[in-house]
């Protein structure tokens, strides 16, 4: 008879002779570990990439923004006041967004410009689990300050 036995038992007593039940748990053991090692490694890639957009889309976005509030009203400056003009500022911070291409929108509230960018980047690892792309998002806000701010 060649069937086989688990450690530590006597074959020589029929009694405690038990075939050995657990061939193959071995295998399904290491394609779980190895699925969960596959995950953790497209979350170190892809979540690297991700952070790495992020931060891109986030200077792309201070950078519209430091544009928009720079496009002073020439009707207010002819008045004697200084103004960010919110149409120059929205034309501006669109043409800046489409020269890096990205689309975004802007809002302008008296001096202050705020700008806000969407997008998604592309999976390299973690599409073959089904996740395609991770939505990445950036705001950034510029004010316009003009004269003399504080006491030296």
């Amino acid at each position: 008879m060649t069937d086989r036995y688990r450690p530590g038992i006597d074959p020589k007593r029929s009694h405690s002779v038990e075939l050995c039940a657990e061939d193959g748990s071995f295998t399904v053991f290491v394609a779980v570990l190895a699925l969960a090692l596959f995950a953790l490694v497209g979350l170190v890639v892809d979540g690297g990439r991700a952070v790495a957009a992020q931060s891109a889309m986030t200077g792309e976005a201070e950078q519209a923004a430091r544009l928009g509030a720079a496009q002073i009203s020439v009707q207010a400056i002819r008045s004697g006041t200084v103004a960010v003009d919110p149409t120059a500022a929205a034309r501006i911070v669109a043409a800046y967004l489409r020269s890096v291409g990205t689309e975004g929108s802007v809002t302008v509230a008296g001096d202050t410009v705020n700008v806000h960018i969407e997008s998604s980047e592309t999976t390299v690892i973690l599409g073959i689990v089904g996740v395609q792309q991770i939505g990445i998002s950036a705001s950034a806000t510029a004010t316009n300050v003009h004269g003399v701010t504080r006491e030296d």
